[in-house]
This record gives structure tokens, sequence and C-alpha cells, in this order.
């Protein structure tokens, strides 16, 4: 009973180290400048609490970009061209698309239970879908 009770507040502690920390995308939002009219912009969010002590790195192109935490999202401006999101834990994971000038998407991250590790992975979200998601998300990018 005693190492139930450890093990509990291990996993809350956890839980609690794990999520992001910092202005919600719905005060941020407001005060986030726009993209330069030749770029697009590419949000990524993951508004899942599920396997909070992951935070893998996320790779766009091989450039590391920032991490996949839960209940947190940055966003990138990049130029028009092909792209790919990587993340990794015991696996890694890809996701591959194409970003038009002008154009804004999203990515949305979630976990999947592996064999030791859980696996993060992106995938694209319609516009109107991610919206609602990332509401409650934490901005984790540099200022």
């Amino acid at each position: 009973m005693k190492y139930l009770r450890l093990l509990a507040l291990l996993m809350i502690a956890a839980a609690v180290t794990g999520c992001a920390s910092g202005i919600r995308y719905t005060e941020f939002q407001p005060k986030m400048p726009g993209p330069s009219q030749d770029m697009g912009r590419i949000f990524l969010y993951r508004p899942s609490a599920l396997g909070a002590a992951l935070r893998p790195d996320v790779m766009l192109n091989n450039e590391k970009i920032g991490e996949a935490i839960a209940h947190g999202f940055f966003y990138v401006d990049r130029k028009p061209g092909e792209y790919q999101v990587v993340t990794s834990t015991e696996v890694e994971r890809k996701l591959s698309f194409v970003l038009d000038k002008g154009q804004t998407r999203y990515v949305r991250f979630s976990v999947s239970f592996g064999f030791f590790v859980g696996h993060v992975y992106g995938e694209l979200v319609e516009p109107d879908v991610a919206m609602k998601e990332i509401e409650d998300c934490k901005y984790t990018g540099t200022p």
C-alpha cells in the first residue's frame, strides 16, 4: 500500500512537471505578428497531458525547432516548400507535407503506447479543428 502511494505521487509529479507553462494561446494570439507575405506558418501543438513526461525534440527538416510538450504550442515561419516533422522516443515518427506561400499548417502531437515508452507523433489537422484544440495550450517557443 505504501508503494502504491509513492507511485501515485511520482506519477502526479511527472505529469505536473511535464506540462507546459507560459501564456495561453488565447492571450498570445492577439500579440502574435503575422508572417511575411512570402512565407508560410506552421503551428505545432500537443493538447493532451497523456504521457506528459515525454518531451521529445521536434525536428523540422533536420533542424531542432522545439519540444513536443504536453498542453504546449509554438510556431515557425518558413519559406514555401516540402517539410518533414520528426519526433523520436524509442522510435522515430515522421510527418511530411508541403507548405505554400501565405498558408498556415497545424501539426498536432499525440501519444501512442510503445513497448518501453510512449511514441509522440505528429499529424496534420484542419484549421477549424486546430483552433478549438490549441486555445488552452500554452506558448513554449522562444519569445
